[in-house]
């Protein structure tokens, strides 16, 4: 069979776009090349990879089954990359992450700061993204590790449970709320809110499940900062969710009341994440086993 990396590259943006087109732009190849590419897979292994539909393509069960080991094949280069990187004179080795907003902003900061003190010769790149996003990224090989809520994940994803994370309420000590132990979160509909930006993926998330319940979240100000949020909030100017531990954060310095909420969707296993934890490239799974023992403490 005589096929190459950018064959197998091809067909997995082809299978993740469900469209030849979106797959070749995604690999930066003309469409007559891509075309003849998969035609030649095709003629390689003997059966058909694609079956046209409506909307594009979809995958055929040889095509399903071609596109777990190209995965694999384009995931163990990648390893061999980042494990020859670190030996490379003059660079660094590099991990790629994706973390969600509670992650970027509350929990992975410190545990970073302690891996990069460590380790000098590798360096971490991490993205901001939502957790369904991130289990994404993790499943196609385009990222190394995730940092994400545990329910987006499904069960073929490897992951062990970094912190928990619960979201509460923050409001002004004058505010209606501030006596109350407890709220459902239907309770805040029709008020002011200061939040995040709509951007990051804290505040999807928050808004996903307001609309669920019919809710339209009115917002005064966005910021990208917990603490200027709930600088905000103690200001008067709306309420707003945050991780309890940002709340509790600011609750030292700022004139702010904390109240709980009862809606199931407030509280997050927090995970870290990765195809293979045993197969990552070296200085990812350096990194990896650094924030599994800095979850123990």
């Amino acid at each position: 069979m005589r096929f190459d990396l950018v064959d197998l590259q091809l067909f997995i943006a082809v299978a993740d776009s469900h469209s030849i087109t979106r797959g070749a732009q995604r690999v930066h190849l003309a469409l007559a090349s891509a075309s003849a590419r998969i035609k030649g897979l095709e003629q390689a292994l003997g059966a058909s990879l694609l079956k046209r539909v409506r909307r594009g393509v979809e995958l055929t069960a040889a095509g399903e089954s071609l596109l777990d080991h190209a995965r694999i094949v384009i995931h163990q280069v990648e390893a061999m990359r980042g494990d020859l990187a670190a030996y490379a004179s003059g660079t660094k080795a590099s991990v790629h992450m994706l973390a969600n907003t509670s992650g970027l902003s509350v929990h992975l900061p410190k545990a970073l700061g302690a891996f990069l003190r460590e380790y000098p010769d590798i360096n971490v790149d991490v993205e901001e993204r939502e957790s369904d996003e991130i289990v994404a990224a993790i499943a196609s090989g385009t990222v190394e590790l995730g940092f994400a809520a545990e329910h987006a994940l499904p069960d073929n994803l490897e992951r062990f449970l970094f912190t928990e994370d619960r979201l509460v309420l923050v409001s002004a000590r004058r505010s209606a709320f501030a006596g109350r132990r407890l709220i459902d979160f239907q309770a805040v509909a029709g008020h002011d809110f200061v939040g995040l930006t709509n951007a990051t993926a804290l505040n999807l998330h928050i808004a996903r499940h307001a609309a669920r319940r019919g809710m339209r979240i009115r917002f005064r100000a966005r910021l990208r900062d917990f603490d200027a949020i709930c600088q905000l909030a103690a200001a008067d100017v709306g309420i707003a969710v945050v991780p309890e531990v940002a709340a509790r954060r600011c609750a030292r310095s700022m004139p702010i009341a904390i109240t709980g909420i009862r809606d199931a969707w407030t509280n997050r296993k927090l995970v870290i994440c990765a195809r293979s934890f045993k197969a990552l490239p070296r200085p990812a799974r350096q990194l990896a086993e650094y924030l599994r023992k800095a979850a123990r403490h």
